[in-house]
């Protein structure tokens, strides 16, 4: 990479840093795994930045390399083990306490991971739905269906209003 595109990669990274990390949080909810899905999605980011300058929506690549990256992570098998200190009791019941109150992101938590992604990407990141059809590489009309559905499961679960009135 010439000195050229080196200075306009750092001046993009360092301006897109503590929203990149954000958007992170939202997606994985831990600080520490944000820092390293922003770390991976950088790090693609310098490796392609030749080719990504070209691109119309250079934001909108880079969160696609994000989700990207938070989808593999997601995957690993290790992240789906869970530890317990006491064995389940057979007799109690399954589910959310309704006198529990919930904050967005723990409602956000809740959701399977296309309907958060397209939550975040279309109204923390403030994509169109075009955008976001773009990153999450579906038709307009799944990111609709996922972003109608997300809304009604947070609605559901606790009153929000500030996320619900954006829509």
């Amino acid at each position: 990479m010439r000195k050229a595109e080196e200075a306009a990669y750092r001046e993009y990274v360092v301006a897109r840093m503590a929203s990149l990390r954000r958007t992170a949080y939202l997606l994985c909810h831990d600080w520490h795994g944000a820092d390293d899905l922003v770390s991976v999605t950088i790090a693609k980011l310098y490796r392609q930045w030749g080719r990504a300058q070209g691109f119309e929506s250079l934001d909108g690549y880079v969160h696609r390399i994000l989700l990207n990256a938070w989808r593999d992570e997601t995957r690993r098998p290790w992240r789906r083990e869970t530890v317990a200190e006491d064995l389940p009791d057979e007799t109690a019941v399954v589910g959310p306490d309704p006198t529990e109150r919930l904050s967005q992101v723990a409602l956000l938590q809740r959701l399977p991971a296309r309907r958060r992604a397209a939550l975040v990407l279309r109204f923390y990141c403030d994509l169109s739905v075009e955008q976001t059809a773009a990153v999450l590489g579906c038709t307009e009309g799944t990111v609709k269906s996922l972003t109608a559905r997300g809304l009604e499961s947070l609605r559901a679960g606790e009153g929000l209003t500030q996320l619900t009135e954006e829509a």
